[in-house]
C-alpha cells in the first residue's frame, strides 16, 4: 500500500474546509492531515485537531505567518487553499516555490494573480488543481489531451434565480429574491454573485488563467439542471462534458487524489460503481420523473452585465481583473446592506473598472489595485441614490 498524502488546509473550518475534511475522514488509508488553518471558528479548529492531530494548526490570531507555516512547514505535499480574500496569497505562493501541489478553492487567488500563480507553477513544477466544479469539470476534460486540438471549453451555469425574470424585475429585486437560489446552497456573497451571474464571469477568467485560454474560447452556457458542469469542444466537432451530482466532494476528492479517483458514498447520490441504481440520480433524474432532461440555452448579457464585465476585464489584463472583483465586493455588500439596488450593481463596477489605471502585474501591484477599487467604489456609493 503506497503512502498517505500528506494535506495542509488553509480554511479548514469553511464550507470547502469541512467538506475536504469529510472527505479524508471516508479515506483514512489515503491521506494524513498535517496542517490546518482556520480563521476566527477556534472551538471547530479544536475539534478537528482532535480528530486529525495535525503537526501545525493555526487560527486568525496567528496571522499570515500562522498561514505560511501550515502550507510550508507541515510536511504537505498538497495543500488545499480555501480561503477567501488576499490573507492566504503569500503563503500559497511560498508553498508553490517550493514545488508543493495547490487544490485550488480560493477565487480571488486565481481572479487577481492568476497569471502569477501559473507563472510560478510552471517554474517549480507544482500542479494547481481546480476545485471549482466547472474548472475541475475542464480540467478533467483536458486530462490527456493536446491543448492545440481545443476549440473552446464551455462552463455551464445555474442561471440564478431571475433566469426567467424581466429586466425591470431584475433591475428591482430584493435581497430575499437574490438569495432564493433553485440549486445551490451558499454563502449570501456567492449567492448573490450567482443572482448578477458575475459569479460565471469571475470563472471566465479563472478558467483564461487555469487553462491558458482567451475569452473568445471560453463560453457559457446555462443549464439550470446543474449536472454537466463543462465541456471541451475539439477542433475535429468532438465533445467531452464532465457530469455529476451538484456536491462539491466530488471537485474536492478528485483534486486531493489526482491522478487517481476516490469512491464516495451512494447515500449523497454517488454511485459506487458501474450499474448502480443511484445513477439515475447522479444523472438528474429525481424521484418519480418520467425522463431526463438536459436543458441549454445562452446567457443574457443586457440582463446580466456582470458577465460582459468580466470577459471585459479579462481582455484588459493585468490588474483590471483584481479591480473588478475588488468593486463586485463592495457593490455586492452595499447592495446587502440596502445602500444599492440590485440593478445598480454592475453599473458601479463598470464605473470603477473604467477609471481604473493600467498597472505592471505584480503581486504588490494586484493588492494595491484591490485597495484603490476598493476606495473608489465607496467613493462612487455616496454618488448613488438608492431609489
Amino acid at each position: 500500500m503506497s503512502a498517505r498524502r500528506k494535506v495542509a488546509i488553509l480554511g479548514s473550518t469553511g464550507s470547502i474546509g469541512t467538506q475536504a475534511l469529510d472527505v479524508i475522514a471516508r479515506h483514512p488509508d489515503r491521506f494524513e492531515v498535517v496542517g490546518l488553518a482556520a480563521g476566527r471558528n477556534v472551538a471547530l479548529l479544536r475539534e478537528q485537531a482532535a480528530t486529525f492531530s495535525p503537526k501545525v494548526i493555526t487560527d486568525a490570531g496567528d496571522g499570515a505567518e500562522g498561514l505560511r507555516r501550515v502550507a510550508c512547514d507541515a510536511g504537505a505535499e498538497i495543500v488545499l487553499a480555501a480561503t477567501d480574500g488576499f490573507v492566504a496569497f503569500d503563503a500559497i505562493f511560498a508553498a508553490v516555490e517550493r514545488g508543493v501541489d495547490i487544490a485550488v478553492a480560493n477565487k480571488e487567488l486565481v481572479v487577481a494573480a492568476g497569471e502569477l500563480l501559473v507563472a510560478a507553477a510552471k517554474r517549480s513544477g507544482s500542479q494547481l488543481l481546480p476545485v471549482d466544479s466547472e474548472h475541475s469539470a475542464i480540467f478533467q476534460c483536458l486530462v490527456g489531451e493536446d491543448r492545440e486540438r481545443v476549440a473552446e471549453i464551455i462552463l455551464t451555469a445555474s442561471g440564478g434565480p431571475f433566469l426567467r425574470s424581466s429586466a425591470e424585475d431584475v433591475a428591482n429585486a430584493t435581497l430575499e429574491q437574490a438569495l432564493a437560489h433553485p440549486t445551490w446552497r451558499m454563502g449570501t456573497k456567492n449567492t448573490v454573485d450567482s443572482a448578477t451571474l458575475m459569479n460565471k464571469g469571475l470563472e471566465v477568467i479563472e478558467a483564461g488563467r487555469l487553462f491558458g485560454f482567451p475569452g473568445d474560447r471560453i463560453c457559457v452556457v446555462v443549464h439550470p439542471q446543474s449536472i454537466a458542469h463543462g465541456f471541451a469542444v475539439f477542433t475535429d466537432g468532438s465533445i467531452k462534458a464532465q457530469l455529476c451530482a451538484p456536491d462539491m466532494r466530488v471537485p474536492i476528492g478528485y483534486a486531493l487524489a489526482f491522478p487517481n479517483r476516490l469512491a464516495l458514498a451512494s447515500s449523497e447520490g454517488v454511485p459506487n460503481g458501474a450499474g448502480s441504481p443511484d445513477i439515475l440520480r447522479v444523472l438528474g433524474m429525481k424521484p418519480g420523473a418520467a425522463d431526463l432532461r438536459y436543458d441549454f440555452e445562452r446567457p443574457d448579457m443586457e440582463r446580466f452585465p456582470c458577465l460582459r464585465l468580466a470577459y471585459e476585464a479579462l481582455a484588459m489584463g493585468g490588474t483590471a481583473p483584481a479591480v473588478l472583483s475588488a468593486a463586485n465586493e463592495v457593490a455586492v455588500g452595499a447592495f446587502v446592506e440596502g445602500r444599492l439596488r440590485f440593478g445598480q450593481i454592475p453599473a458601479l463596477i463598470e464605473k470603477v473598472l473604467r477609471g481604473a489605471p493600467p498597472a505592471e502585474l505584480t503581486l504588490d501591484e494586484v493588492r494595491g489595485a484591490d485597495r484603490a477599487a476598493r476606495l473608489r467604489a465607496a467613493d462612487l456609493l455616496n454618488e448613488v441614490p438608492c431609489s
